[in-house]
């Protein structure tokens, strides 16, 4: 019985938790559209299901072929940026927590994009 390679399994989770992370958004987005009142705390949320709904789906696309190095650190990059990003933005509509992480989730998609641009040109 063969076993997949690490990259192959590494590709696999990042999919499955960009498709969980497109799903969550889509609740996240229902949750805001009907069941909250506060309309800064509705925008925060739909920002927030924005941003977890476009990431997911590209962790979707992008990892089943992410075979070099690079190109899964900056994967596991958008999904930590997605995590830090929304869900500072959700925790502070929801909880009241502070959104202090977003800055640094938002930079941290910033620069998992751009590593992937550099992936992208590289032979």
């Amino acid at each position: 019985m063969a076993t997949a390679a690490p990259d192959a399994r590494t590709g696999a989770w990042l999919a499955a938790a960009g498709a969980i992370l497109a799903a969550l958004a889509i609740a996240l987005s229902a949750y805001a559209a009907h069941g909250v009142a506060d309309a800064p705390a509705r925008g925060n949320l739909q920002t927030a299901a924005m941003y977890a709904f476009a990431h997911g789906v590209a962790l979707v696309v992008l990892a089943p072929a992410a075979a070099r190095r690079l190109r899964r650190l900056a994967l596991g990059g958008l999904l930590l940026g997605t995590f830090l990003f929304a869900g500072s933005l959700a925790g502070g509509a929801l909880l009241g927590w502070p959104t202090r992480l977003a800055p640094s989730g938002g930079i941290l998609l910033m620069a998992s994009w751009l590593a992937l641009a550099v992936d992208s040109v590289r032979r």
